[in-house]
């Protein structure tokens, strides 16, 4: 499956509530270790970054992501964030495993470029 890939966007009370650019966003931001150089490594305005991390900590029961506040503060991914990571990567893998075959047959129907 060389270009044929599975996203996988979960919906929650019929609103969008994690998707792979905000699953990337969180990645970004553990890596990182703040939100600011998360949203430059995904060429993202720090504004859209905020206002996702935003709308995830306030869809959640904890917040996924923990700010430091004060100049250079920075920010974390919290056991939460962590744990709705994981349980993403896993609905993805055991999507991507179900859908698998019929991923192929769709690769194999494309048009050559």
């Amino acid at each position: 499956m060389e270009d044929t890939r599975l996203t996988v966007r979960i919906d929650a009370r019929d609103q969008p509530l994690l998707g792979h650019g905000k699953i990337r966003l969180l990645e970004a931001i553990g890596a990182a270790g703040s939100i600011s150089a998360a949203a430059r490594t995904m060429g993202m305005s720090y504004r859209r970054a905020w206002l996702l991390v935003e709308a995830m900590n306030a869809a959640f029961a904890e917040p996924l992501v923990a700010t430091r506040p004060g100049g250079g503060g920075g920010a974390a991914l919290s056991p939460a964030g962590s744990d709705v990571l994981r349980l993403y990567r896993e609905v993805e893998e055991r999507a991507e495993q179900a859908a698998r075959p019929a991923l192929r047959e769709l690769q194999a129907r494309l048009a050559s470029r």
